[in-house]
């Protein structure tokens, strides 16, 4: 157990310096007296503030698009019970827009090209490097020369 006693001595010592030192030297000021006389410093700037944003959030996000009204004069549901399952299939065919052609529609296909295969690069052979024998130098010391 000396490291404990160790550890009791020291720290006692270093405890009873605190305590002496706090005896001989000086007390600092105390920081709520010294700043009771100075004077408050305000700081005005020349520089203006960019305008503050202000969001109205009392409109709705997403405002719905007005679409124009193809088929005001015919009464939709008069017609769709009139008509049979046929001829309302040819009507929604009917209002259907053919796709505009794409550039590769509208060229003539070509040939493809035939691959080349990928070149392939053979790796080396490498070998391992020639061994050296060098003679081992005798060791220095108390260690390991066991020459007396």
């Amino acid at each position: 157990m000396p490291v404990v006693r160790y550890f009791f001595f020291v720290g006692g010592a270093l405890l009873a310096l605190l305590f002496i030192s706090n005896a001989y030297l000086p007390k600092p000021p105390d920081v709520a007296t010294a700043g009771a006389d100075l004077p408050v410093i305000r700081i005005h700037s020349d520089r203006k503030w960019p305008e503050r944003v202000v969001f109205d959030t009392s409109r709705p996000t997403i405002v719905p698009m007005q679409t124009a009204n193809t088929g005001a004069g015919v009464p939709a549901a008069a017609t769709v019970a009139d008509l049979s399952a046929k001829a309302r299939l040819g009507q929604a065919f009917a209002q259907l827009q053919p796709p505009a052609p794409t550039q590769a529609q509208t060229s003539v296909p070509a040939k493809p090209e035939p691959k080349l295969p990928p070149k392939r690069k053979v790796a080396k052979r490498r070998t391992a490097p020639p061994v050296m024998l060098v003679a081992q130098q005798p060791q220095f010391g108390f260690f390991g020369n066991n020459t007396w």
